[in-house]
């Protein structure tokens, strides 16, 4: 059984990332936060028993923590955020994998056990869902490709999840769904983050 995780990363530059966050909190603080979610995302990948694979947006950074022995660089292909999945999913079955799994590099709530959870239920179900609370997911897994997954959805918007699951049940398959996890995307993400830490 060979299995994949897929996690899409931007290269961290001041203006670039986490722009939805940048506008309220700034450039500088939305640069730290987004470089401490790709540590975290980082550290909780290393420890999953799987090819590890880590795609990037608009450019390949040469030395960056992803250098780490067992991670493979890619680049995202030129389109929109469901043909550059759709493309990453269909890189790794043509090669062979199994089980592919694919994160984002947006959630401090995700962890190992979430991820391991997921190659778990792919055992038992087609396809395994990660739901986030802003109406989107953090996660996604395949046991082989289904196209239609990555078509004529609105990305980034709430409508996605409800979207993709209205998708899978008229295919008549069998899915899971994981724990709801808190993307970081905008200022009050954050905030509401961090009073869960001190809760």
């Amino acid at each position: 059984m060979r299995k994949a995780i897929i996690i899409f990363v931007r290269k961290p530059e001041l203006g670039k990332v986490k722009t939805r966050l940048a506008a309220s909190a700034g450039d500088e603080k939305a640069l730290e936060v987004y470089k401490a979610l790709l540590q975290h995302t980082y550290d909780i990948t290393m420890l999953v028993d799987a090819d590890k694979y880590v795609f990037y947006a608009g450019e390949i950074e040469k030395n960056d923590l992803w250098n780490a022995q067992g991670y493979i660089k890619r680049l995202q292909s030129n389109d929109d955020l469901g043909g550059k999945m759709k493309d990453a999913f269909i890189h790794l079955f043509d090669d062979g994998y199994d089980e592919v799994v694919i994160t984002g590099s947006d959630c401090f709530e995700l962890t190992t056990a979430i991820i391991n959870q997921a190659f778990d239920k792919l055992e038992d179900n087609d396809l395994v869902i990660g739901p986030a609370n802003d109406g989107g997911y953090y996660l996604l897994g395949l046991k082989r490709m289904i196209t239609s997954l990555f078509e004529n959805k609105q990305w980034s918007t709430e409508t996605v999840l409800a979207d993709t699951i209205t998708n899978i049940k008229s295919l008549d398959i069998t899915y899971a769904l994981l724990p709801e996890l808190s993307d970081i995307d905008t200022l009050e993400d954050l905030i509401r983050y961090q009073q869960k830490l001190k809760a």
